[in-house]
């Protein structure tokens, strides 16, 4: 291995000695990988394939130990970090150009105890990954809506998913956390120790230290009544407003989502999704308004494995596609916003590309972490995505030109794992994502991480 040309935290170039590298490898457990080195094209590889960076080096920890021994490294040099978890992140904050990427992929140990109803997972498991494990028990907890997803990144970030309008976000339901923090010490983060930390990790995303391992609380889950009904997208406008008139009367057992798409035959449809978990007759009964309304196209609803339902999105939703998002909370669903929605869907430039309603409220209302937007009702996504890169340009535009329409009627908010570039683009959409919490976000910023070793995220800048 040869000298190596690397960044700084500052953006700056510099070079480091062959025998540093060499020193740095041989201390780590698990492999390093640099460019020039089999491998290194598929391990600077994100989810979103519009994200294309070249890190310096890729250290691939296979314990606690690497994880310090590269934090240190990444401190001692004063090099630019990243930290990948499940590498399905919108931004792809987890890889940077000429750095050092902290990859958790080898982390993947997780330890159900059945009987306490808790689970351990390490920073690198992802979703599927995970529910394999709590179901084998008849347990989950709150977790995304694609398999493929990280639940690091996801649950820093707040957490929102199928089970959270009964159960809260993901990060509701954290236990504790294991983390390495800018200093390189090892700690663990709960209600009893370091509970400001604890606090701060629950939603403030990344900033804070190299999560390795999550202890999360449980609850009973066996198969869910879920799937979706589906509508020809002439009658999109009806089909929203009672999607809002229904979703906000409905019980804390059932979330419901709404998406307008294309379907495989290049017709554009809307659909109501739904996921109940709870006594079967009690579900048919709070679900039965969905499946009459219309009716629909196509009634996709049935009790199905809760793994089935996490993967359901799966295929609309691939690796190396070309993606971007921007995104808004709403407390209401206008039908002036829906008509601007209606509008504006229907001259969308890929077939590829969508409008997700999340449903918010509920259980996730509640809870005292840094998650900043418990008084939203709805997350409002506007996906991009498409094949060719050099058509970024166009898909872009659409979904800036949507979401800037919509502004009138969102509550100013973003949830902080739907940011698209905004890495590149500005700090607005950052401390809208934090909100009122952002100046106790950044006085704990100073506190655990004062030279913002963790900045290449969305992110909180230490308190001066």
């Amino acid at each position: 291995m040869a000298d190596l040309q690397v960044t700084t935290i500052d953006g700056m170039d510099t070079v480091l000695k062959e025998a540093t590298v060499a020193t740095f490898k041989q201390s780590l457990g698990g492999p390093l990988i640099a460019p020039g080195d089999a491998g290194y094209a598929e391990a600077r590889q994100v989810w979103n394939g519009n994200i294309d960076r070249r890190p310096g080096l890729i250290a691939r920890p296979v314990g606690v130990a690497d994880v310090i021994q590269a934090v240190t490294f990444a401190r001692d040099h004063n090099l630019l970090v990243s930290v990948r978890g499940g590498a399905h992140n919108i931004a792809g904050t987890s890889v940077c150009t000429g750095g050092l990427v902290i990859d958790l992929s080898l982390l993947k140990a997780i330890r159900v105890d059945p009987v306490r109803r808790t689970v351990r997972a390490e920073g690198g498991v992802k979703w599927g990954e995970f529910d394999h494990e709590t179901q084998a028990f008849g347990l989950a907890t709150t977790g995304g809506t694609i398999a493929d997803t990280g639940i690091a990144g996801l649950t820093l970030g707040g957490g929102l998913g199928w089970l959270g309008y009964k159960y809260g976000l993901a990060a509701d339901n954290l236990i504790s956390v294991d983390l390495v923090t800018a200093d390189g010490k090892f700690r663990v983060a709960s209600d009893t120790e370091h509970p400001d930390l604890f606090w701060g990790v629950r939603g403030g995303g990344g900033n804070f230290g190299v999560v390795t391992s999550f202890e999360y609380r449980l609850h009973p889950v066996g198969p869910v009544l879920a799937g979706m009904a589906v509508h020809p997208f002439a009658k999109v406008k009806e089909v929203l407003q009672f999607y809002r008139d229904f979703s906000s009367t409905t019980h804390e057992a059932l979330t419901t989502y709404a998406v307008s798409t294309t379907a495989p035959d290049g017709t554009k449809v809307v659909a109501i999704a739904v996921c109940y978990s709870g006594p079967p007759a009690e579900g048919e009964r709070l679900i039965a308004p969905v499946r009459q309304f219309g009716p629909p196209l196509e009634d996709q609803i049935r009790p199905m494995p809760y793994t089935e339902l996490q993967s359901m999105l799966d295929a609309a939703n691939p690796p190396g596609h070309q993606y971007y998002m921007k995104a808004h909370f709403l407390r209401e669903i206008r039908d002036e916003a829906i008509d601007i929605l209606v509008d504006h869907f229907a001259r969308v430039p890929s077939p590829l590309s969508m409008l997700f309603f999340q449903q918010a409220g509920g259980a996730m209302q509640r809870g005292n972490t840094a998650y900043a937007h418990r008084d939203a009702l709805y997350n409002l996504l506007l996906l991009a995505q498409w094949l060719e890169p050099g058509e970024s340009e166009r898909h872009v535009r659409w979904t800036r030109e949507l979401w800037q329409a919509l502004r009138p009627y969102a509550t100013g908010g973003v949830y902080v794992n739907d940011i698209g570039r905004e890495v590149d683009e500005g700090a607005d959409q950052v401390r809208a994502a934090y909100g009122a919490n952002y100046q106790r976000l950044a006085e704990l910023k100073q506190k655990y991480d004062p030279t913002n070793l963790f900045r290449h995220n969305q992110n909180i800048k230490p308190a001066v």
